[in-house]
């Protein structure tokens, strides 16, 4: 589980091909490794990985088909840069909001200009995960907990301030153009499964249906 809040930006060293699979290596100075040992997890572009091989600046993660098909991962290279996050601890301040790291669908940039001291950006994401967004809510990016300004059928737009421009890959790497990963908020897929349990009368399966409602959820604030 992670938050969203980046802890450094690491730099592709390798992208080694391995039986259909991605050995991935990535090199940062500034991550603290200290803790890290074999078997954790850490974010990288917000796909969470599991560590194979570790150095004293830099790991290894092992990539499948399946996060290839599914994410932004194949369009690095090396040199490109990464946004990093370890795994979150019990007692880490929880900055952000609830990151699973399970990638949901690769968003594209369509807009990027200058807007006072921010940058403001807009992302075309799948047309299947637009529902999800809602106006200044959350979403993730790359690994990067974001709040939306505004959701336009299935364009997102934000506005990055200079710090989080400056520890993270957006300054150097997102341009017009480029794949980013994206990962919904994962509290709409829970109320968007117990509205379908409720609306549905559940899986089936005996026992009290669900009491939300779209008109509950409309009058406790979470719809507009």
């Amino acid at each position: 589980m992670f938050t969203g809040i980046i802890e450094s930006v690491g730099k592709v060293k390798s992208m080694q091909p391995t039986g259909g699979d991605i050995r991935l290596t990535v090199e940062s100075d500034d991550l603290d490794f200290s803790d890290v040992k074999l078997g954790d997890s850490i974010a990288s572009n917000g796909i969470c990985l599991t560590v194979v091989a570790l150095g004293s600046n830099y790991y290894s993660v092992d990539v499948s088909r399946e996060t290839i098909a599914r994410t932004a991962l194949a369009t690095l290279k090396a040199g490109h840069t990464v946004n990093l996050e370890k795994a979150m601890l019990p007692t880490t301040r929880f900055g952000g909001h609830i990151v699973a790291g399970h990638v949901d669908g690769v968003g594209v940039v369509s807009k990027l200009q200058q807007d006072a001291r921010s940058i403001y950006i807009e992302i075309e994401i799948p047309q299947e995960l637009a529902h999800y967004t809602a106006t200044k809510g959350s979403i993730t990016v790359d690994g990067i907990s974001l709040t939306t300004n505004l959701v336009r059928d299935n364009i997102v737009s934000l506005n990055i301030i200079p710090h989080t421009a400056q520890v993270t890959n957006i300054a150097k790497h997102w341009l017009v153009g480029n794949s980013v990963n994206i990962e919904v908020d994962i509290v709409a897929r829970y109320l968007e499964r117990l509205l379908t349990k409720s609306q549905s009368g559940g899986m089936n399966a005996p026992g009290p249906q669900s009491q939300i409602t779209e008109a509950f959820l409309a009058d406790n604030g979470f719809m507009k």
